[in-house]
């Protein structure tokens, strides 16, 4: 029986590890940059990943160009404790787009997406160029090819179902787009929606009074999740998890009539 979990393909020799995780790479995102196959000499260094055996997640980064600062494809995996796959993290790069250093420090300290600490001043320009929380650099808008590639990967594993971890407000709305619903959080997407309403208590702290906190944040999905990241919660974004039914969407929408 081929493995089932992120733990039992780590138990596999190499060589076999790097062939099933690669399923889940979207055929659109090789062909885009040209990449040679990852299984050559040449595409080999390409694809790069910590998947030590005896561990349950899996980290692999994705590179256009070898000497490049950041992959164009970033996903970090782990089993549930039923066994089920959770996409703890999973992000992709525009190589060809301007970079802002909301990752790091001024003095090369990391600021994890900063939930560590914030290089305010990389946020302030990443904010102005459209960016969302966490985005070094623009998106690849090939979201739903990879849902459908990383959907064929959890088939052939045997599931049915994966569960993704929101880092970030905007996060938890781009995959209710996607078809995703909730395990718990949607209590709290509602509630703080109402909040953005007006009157209501998270409306009252768009005063500008932050370069994150503008009056229009209100009515829109990106600029509320800056609001949130800039702690106009008064807590952190955390405790959301989310899962998707293959082939099916849950048709969920805790934003209505809200723009991103």
């Amino acid at each position: 029986m081929p493995p089932s979990t992120i733990g039992g393909i780590n138990l596999l020799p190499e060589a076999e590890k790097r062939a099933i995780y690669a399923r889940y790479i979207p055929t659109q995102l090789l062909d885009k940059y040209d990449i040679p196959p990852l299984t050559s000499a040449s595409g080999y260094n390409l694809l790069q990943f910590r998947f030590a055996t005896g561990s349950t997640d899996v980290e692999m980064r994705l590179f256009h160009k070898i000497d490049f600062p950041d992959p164009i494809l970033y996903a970090h995996l782990t089993d549930t404790l039923n066994g089920q796959i959770h996409v703890l993290l999973y992000i992709l790069n525009d190589p060809d787009s301007p970079r802002y250093d909301v990752d790091k420090m001024p003095n090369g300290s990391p600021t994890k997406f900063g939930t560590l600490q914030r290089n305010v001043e990389a946020e302030k320009t990443a904010l102005e160029a459209g960016l969302a929380p966490g985005q070094v650099r623009r998106g690849l808008r090939l979201l739903g090819q990879a849902i459908d590639a990383f959907e064929t990967f959890v088939t052939a594993l045997g599931h049915d179902m994966y569960f993704v971890e929101p880092l970030y407000y905007h996060n938890a709305v781009i995959f209710e787009r996607y078809g995703f619903t909730y395990q718990m959080g949607k209590r709290l997407m509602n509630s703080i929606h109402d909040g953005f309403q007006p009157g209501g208590d998270l409306h009252a702290h768009l005063d500008g009074s932050t370069p994150f906190r503008m009056p229009e944040a209100a009515n829109s999905v990106r600029k509320r999740s800056w609001a949130i990241h800039d702690g106009i919660l008064g807590e952190p974004f955390t405790n959301v998890t989310m899962y998707k039914r293959v082939g099916i969407s849950a048709g969920i929408s805790t934003t209505p009539n809200c723009a991103w």
